[in-house]
């Protein structure tokens, strides 16, 4: 068994934990909200790099092997950098651009995100091998991440922003929207609302969460919680490294959460899922 922690600005992440817990039910999970210093959508690279280096402190002090960055923006700023800082792997957001490109009947194609992912290397990466051959069209999704930390995931203010990010998407024809933002599958039924009152009720939102949980799998069976590299190098030295841990001594299992301010609507989304 491994202890994993799994961070987020705030609930967002939460929706990748639940499809990682469906792979991997009977692992230890430290969950952190950094809620106090979100969103991280506008903030700096510099800040957000200052507050996962914080977060993956505390991790390690509470025993993590692997941590996952359960957030676009933050796997954009920091994710290279915390590689290159500690011995423990790093599994984080891939923009699902490929899924979406490969699936799209109309050959257009829409990015819903963060300001901070779309200006990211690893997603400017990932868009410059399929544009080419589709069309992507790209959106802030503005104020989705402040409806899913207020828990109003639907009804008319839901409503009124997600269709001001949708529509335009929408007009421009794209069949296939990739969610580049892991606090947005919680507004997927009112999503699906919008697009359907637009004339659009077969446009497909994809998720990227169990393709994350995946490559989890992965790193755990690759040894590399034990310090051994992942396969292309993903892991490499760095200045601080998890204390190993006796086997001798009992482990945790279960799930501990964490929130950098107000933790009630972290124990509220947690205890729905």
């Amino acid at each position: 068994m491994a202890v994993i922690g799994i961070m987020d600005s705030g609930v967002g992440g939460l929706s990748v934990f639940r499809e990682i817990r469906k792979l991997l039910p009977d692992e230890h999970y430290i969950y952190y909200a950094d809620n106090a210093h979100c969103p991280y959508g506008e903030k700096t690279p510099e800040y957000i790099r200052e507050r996962l280096h914080s977060i993956t402190d505390f991790f390690i002090l509470r025993g993590a092997e692997a941590v996952v960055l359960a957030c676009n923006t933050a796997t954009a700023a920091a994710i290279e950098d915390l590689r290159n800082s500690y011995d423990i792997p790093f599994v984080g957001m891939e923009p699902a651009v490929k899924p979406a490109a490969l699936g799209t009947k109309t050959g257009v194609i829409g990015v819903l995100a963060t300001a901070g992912t779309l200006k990211g290397s690893k997603y400017l990466n990932t868009k410059g091998r399929f544009e080419d051959h589709v069309k992507i069209v790209e959106r802030v999704g503005k104020g989705f991440v402040e409806l899913v930390e207020a828990g109003k995931l639907t009804g008319p203010k839901a409503e009124s922003v997600v269709k001001a990010a949708l529509e335009p998407l929408l007009a421009e024809g794209a069949d296939r929207i990739v969610l580049g933002c892991t606090h947005y599958p919680f507004l997927l039924e009112t999503l699906r609302k919008v697009a359907a009152e637009l004339g659009h009720g077969d446009v497909e939102f994809i998720d990227p969460a169990p393709a994350v949980a995946k490559r989890l799998v992965q790193v755990l069976e690759s040894g590399a919680v034990q310090g051994e590299p992942l396969e292309g190098g993903a892991v490499q030295g760095g200045a601080k490294a998890a204390a190993p841990v006796e086997e001798t001594v009992p482990r945790p299992r279960g799930v501990e959460l964490f929130a950098s301010g107000e933790d009630g609507k972290l124990k509220e989304f947690y205890a729905s899922l």
